[in-house]
């Protein structure tokens, strides 16, 4: 059996994010990365990226989420692709966890340069450093939110999120990726 002290024990690559805990179905490979990749291009392989989210909520301590976010594309970046997928994905894992979502509290104010694949770790975090804003914080305070996002490379994105979310009284951010990268530069 799980004790608390277990539960709550963190790898330490993370220490320094603002994020809770983070956890993702597999690593960005093969399958899961052509999965994404094609996510990106036409959405319709969310429903089962979404399932595989599910199966990943229903561990300690991530299913201590109580308000589903997905990470906000800039408007701009948006109109261009056609769709979020982290709201695609988000929507249906709300659906299936029957935990209320919030798609409109968060925003991204700053459209933030594409991270290739060149970028270090410190490269991205500044690219989003100071990217997301709260337009609805008591929709956020005290809650144990649940940041959807589709890929964890260095973390710089959700930890940007999760900067603004507990800026603003949440109370945890919980991470749910479909695919971690394997190293972290």
């Amino acid at each position: 059996m799980t004790t608390d002290k277990h539960r709550d024990i963190r790898c330490g690559r993370c220490d320094d994010d603002a994020f809770t805990a983070a956890r993702a179905c597999g690593f960005y490979e093969r399958a899961l990365r052509a999965s994404i990749l094609e996510l990106k291009r036409e959405p319709r392989v969310w429903r089962r990226l979404a399932q595989l989210m599910f199966a990943t909520q229903q561990r300690e301590p991530i299913n201590r989420g109580n308000l589903i976010v997905p990470v906000p594309l800039h408007p701009q970046r948006e109109r261009q692709r056609g769709f979020n997928q982290a709201a695609l994905l988000a929507r249906e894992l709300a659906r299936l966890t029957k935990v209320p979502i919030d798609e409109h509290s968060v925003v991204r104010r700053v459209d933030t340069e594409r991270h290739r694949a060149g970028m270090d770790a410190k490269a991205r975090r500044e690219s989003v450093a100071e990217a997301f804003a709260i337009r609805h914080p008591d929709a956020i305070v005290g809650r144990n939110v649940l940041l959807i996002d589709d890929v964890f490379t260095t973390g710089a994105t959700v930890s940007a999120c999760a900067a603004a979310l507990k800026q603003t009284g949440a109370a945890n951010v919980y991470v749910l990726t479909i695919a971690r990268a394997q190293t972290l530069t």
